[in-house]
């Protein structure tokens, strides 16, 4: 059994593929459309950043400029909002919308949010579950070795769970990042409705990854005789 030509595999991932597609299409086509429409306010991503920050009491984490096409993300170990170029230096409602939406991981790390500590505790154990389990599987399947696959599934398991945490911690950051911006007067209502179609779309990626995950360990489950009886 190769996973490329088992129709198994393929009847379980077109559709989540098909949803990631769609999903990086929307992200993307909706970005650009608000990235032409300039906020009222006047301010970049970077000072709507550095404004929410202040008004959360957050001296001491900083906003970066860094390079790639919505790379944005806030490093909790260095206490870093960095900001993508689109994002760091426009004016539009789309860089606000991205801008506050990481700055709003920002807050959750600094008033502990749970499912945030528990994703970053996660991290190690879901980079070797990334690195690994993929090669443990295949291994496994190969030489006909089931202990090898399980242990290849536990690992890939971890990668799982960790991207189910991290949608909490999205759409948290989302709705942070809404009742913000409008709480503290950066965007009138009108501009709201373009900062959360922004956000939604993005919403959407997360949840395609964490679609796929789900269907990609199903589907080594039911090969691995673990779900629905073993099928060779």
């Amino acid at each position: 059994m190769y996973f490329g030509i088992d129709p198994l595999y393929w009847m379980m991932m077109i559709p989540v593929v098909i949803l990631s597609l769609i999903a990086s299409i929307k992200v993307k086509s909706t970005f650009s459309k608000y990235s032409r429409v300039t906020a009222a306010s006047g301010m970049t991503g970077a000072e709507v950043a550095m404004q929410i920050l202040r008004r959360n009491g957050l001296s001491n984490v900083n906003v970066a400029e860094t390079g790639g096409f919505l790379s944005d993300h806030y490093d909790p170990r260095t206490k870093v909002v960095r900001l993508s170029p689109n994002v760091f230096r426009s004016k539009s409602i789309a860089a606000i919308g991205v801008a506050a939406h990481e700055t709003g991981h920002a807050v959750q790390h600094a008033k502990a949010y749970s499912p945030l500590v528990l994703r970053n505790a996660m991290v190690p154990v879901a980079n070797i579950g990334s690195g690994l389990s993929w090669i443990i599987i295949i291994a496994g399947f190969i030489f006909g070795y089931l202990g090898l696959v399980k242990i290849g599934i536990v690992l890939f398991s971890a990668v799982v769970f960790f991207q189910l945490v991290t949608l909490p911690v999205e759409f948290n950051a989302s709705s942070r990042a809404k009742v913000m911006l409008a709480s503290y007067g950066l965007v009138s209502d009108a501009e709201l409705k373009g900062v959360n179609k922004v956000l939604s779309a993005a919403a959407m990626t997360y949840v395609a990854a964490a679609a796929s995950s789900v269907m990609t360990l199903l589907y080594f489950l039911i090969r691995a005789g673990l779900l629905g009886g073993r099928d060779d």
